[in-house]
């Protein structure tokens, strides 16, 4: 498979050749001739989320990676994360039981969740306030049929976007509706897998309503799991059947400068807690269930013509319980309201300034069959305040300066800055080297959970992060190419510190980390009907201890993909590289973690283009074909004791579907 990797990399390169015109293509992925752009503005489309408005992704300061439409359209994806999983830098993951779907950003994954990388839908934050980040939920069942784009800050980003925006800030865009119209989609597949989705737009003047939904079930999954029974000093086994099942629904409302959204999300899965299987009376393995919901409300304001002011209040709930032993039930939420400004006093410099408070509250019982105990009552608050800007000297160079101070509950006062400088040597190269930093508050449960096996800490410290970033890219006609350096010091890292009382888990600020490492990628279009991309990241890390490979993530990663699609037909493939683990991650029982390629496949055939039909405005065989090679995945069983690993990717699955939009 290394091969098939090594020969679509070498065709991208031998191909770099060539200048024409794309027809971009409308929802239904029609030629649309309203929007006939050179290849050069098609790859270096405005983005918004590094600066909180458009700039040119060449122009932005931050370190940026887009998954355009087209991209989208052209490979398929059966959920978020498996769509997120095929950007640079990128790389699912997961922990032994309450963060089951994790997005990994350049190898940051420390902490036993996926709380460095913060979620926005259409730029508004989705944050978790009991753990500190879980998004499983909105990445297995968030409909991937209204994505319009997802944009990608690999690097802090609290400045302007505050807790969490550790290691990436990951902005998932809607479709823009500027037609009224319905599509549905159904899939079917082996062992049980099934999936129905839907859309709906309304065009009305001044009202758009974007409405999404889908249920989908993957293929069940059976699996011996294998653990050590430390009192009888064997060797003991369970059989299980993973769920991978959940649904969602979104809205997006806008009226004239009133924005609302919503979303809804809710998921199950398999857990296993094997470190205590043999010392309690309880099965410590089941399934757990997630829910989310999501809403804001927006409402942008012209205050002349060089300052314009938007409000938001953001709202999300989370709510988690697992079926066994720890008997988890979780009630969380977080409030927050948001005031920001834009100003662009001259054509050379833009300012961006605003504050935003946080309320966050939480609850979390053990219920098991022989009593209920309250583990975590608490709630905090949170303020800040941040201001950015950039301002071009000349025409080929850009300086950028930017900071936030916040003020969480009884902790001190925290700064995070922002300096950088883009400079434009020639029209296709731009250059960014950028510094800065961001923070992450503790969570409630880690300030405040009393359980016998985790004790939270009221004395911790905002874990911090510190990164240097020097990128070149070029982007001209179809082409772009990139090459990103990062260096990363994390310090106050907040684990589960077991070395201080036996067995038990005490949340502590532990040292340092460094990592380091490089991302190189392409995208480019051969003619209008063949596209080819691909990534190479590689990255090493170590404490202050000096021992190496301290996250449980391969560091070397490549992915490449090829798609052809012209007159209805689209025949795409795409396959996502892991390289080996450290030795230490190796296990004595189930699978160890190791290599692996995700090689997947996806096809459409658009009938009424193909046979001629005028059956609505899209009728469409699909075919999308997920881990070809049949290689199960297992990988380290992350948070528990070393040598153990868990389930991660099931083997092949394919999904036959039909789609009619009209």
């Amino acid at each position: 498979m290394k091969k098939v990797i090594y020969y679509i990399i070498i065709g991208i390169i031998l191909t770099l050749s060539g200048n024409t015109v794309i027809k971009a293509q409308d929802e239904n992925g029609s030629a649309a001739d309203l929007l006939e752009l050179s290849f050069e503005d098609l790859m270096n489309m405005d983005v918004t989320t590094v600066s909180k408005s458009a700039e040119k992704q060449s122009d932005a300061p931050g370190i940026i990676s887009v998954l355009t439409k087209d991209e989208i359209k052209r490979f398929g994806g059966t959920t978020l994360k498996d769509i997120l999983e095929r950007i640079p830098g990128l790389i699912g993951s997961t922990v032994y039981m309450t963060d089951r779907s994790i997005i990994s950003a350049r190898g940051d994954q420390i902490q036993a969740s996926s709380s460095h990388v913060l979620l926005l839908i259409n730029g508004r934050p989705i944050r978790e306030a009991l753990e500190g980040g879980i998004k499983s939920e909105i990445y297995e069942t968030f409909p991937v049929n209204i994505i319009e784009s997802i944009e990608v800050i690999k690097g802090p980003g609290s400045v302007l976007y505050g807790s969490d925006a550790f290691s990436a800030v990951i902005n998932v865009i809607t479709k823009k509706v500027d037609t009224s119209g319905v599509s549905v989609e159904g899939q079917v597949g082996g062992e049980g897998a099934y999936g129905v989705s839907g859309s709906a737009t309304i065009n009305a003047k001044d009202l758009n309503i974007l409405v999404g939904a889908r249920h989908f079930n993957k293929a069940d999954w059976d699996i011996d799991y294998k653990y050590y029974d430390e009192i009888n000093g064997d060797v003991d086994t369970f059989s299980y059947t993973i769920p991978n099942k959940g649904s969602g629904a979104f809205v997006d409302a806008n009226y004239k400068n009133l924005k609302l959204m919503f979303s809804y999300n809710q998921w199950e899965t398999f857990y296993s807690v094997t470190d205590f299987a043999s010392i309690l009376p309880f099965p410590t393995y089941g399934t757990s269930f997630w829910k989310k919901y999501f809403g804001d409300i927006g409402y942008d304001f012209k205050i002349s013509k060089i300052w314009d002011m938007s409000l938001h209040g953001t709202y999300t709930k989370s709510l988690f319980e697992n079926s066994t032993w720890p008997f988890s039930n979780r009630d969380s939420y977080e409030a927050m309201g948001e005031w920001t400004n834009y100003i662009n006093p001259t054509d050379k410099l833009r300012i961006i300034f605003g504050g935003l408070y946080n309320y966050v509250e939480g609850l979390e019982k053990s219920v098991s069959p022989t009593s209920i105990d309250t583990l975590t009552d608490a709630s905090r608050y949170s303020l800040g305040f941040y201001t950015q800007l950039d301002y071009r000297i000349i025409k080929q160079l850009k300086l950028i300066g930017g900071i936030q101070v916040n003020k969480v509950k009884d902790i001190d006062v925290n700064f995070v800055p922002r300096l950088g400088a883009i400079w434009n040597p020639m029209d296709a190269v731009s250059v960014k080297a950028l510094y800065s930093e961001a923070f992450r508050a503790p969570s409630i449960n880690e300030l405040n959970i009393d359980f016998p096996s985790i004790q939270g800490n009221s004395d911790l410290k905002p874990e911090n992060v510190k990164t240097f970033d020097l990128g070149v890219n070029y982007q001209k006609n179809q082409i772009h190419l990139g090459v990103n350096y990062f260096n990363s010091v994390f310090t106050n890292i907040i684990i589960q510190n077991r070395t201080l009382v036996p067995g038990v888990g005490i949340y502590d600020n532990i040292g340092e980390v460094k990592m380091q490492g490089v991302e190189f990628e392409g995208k480019y279009f051969i003619n209008k009907k063949i596209y080819a991309n691909g990534s190479l990241t590689y990255f090493t890390s170590k404490d202050s201890s000096d021992n190496k490979n301290v996250t449980p993530i391969a560091n070397l990663a490549i992915k490449a993909g090829i798609s052809y699609s012209s007159d209805g037909v689209t025949l795409s493939l795409f396959d996502n590289y892991q390289g080996s683990l450290d030795e230490k991650y190796e296990t004595q029982f189930n699978e160890s973690p190791g290599a692996y390629n995700s090689l997947n496949l996806f096809a459409k055939i658009d009938l009424n283009q193909v046979l001629k039909l005028k059956l609505g405005k899209e009728l469409a065989l699909t075919v999308q074909a997920n881990n070809l090679l049949n290689k199960e995945v297992w990988l380290p069983n992350w948070g528990l004791a070393p040598g153990t690993s868990i389930p991660f990717n099931r083997g092949r699955t394919i999904y036959f579907g039909l789609n009619f939009s009209l």
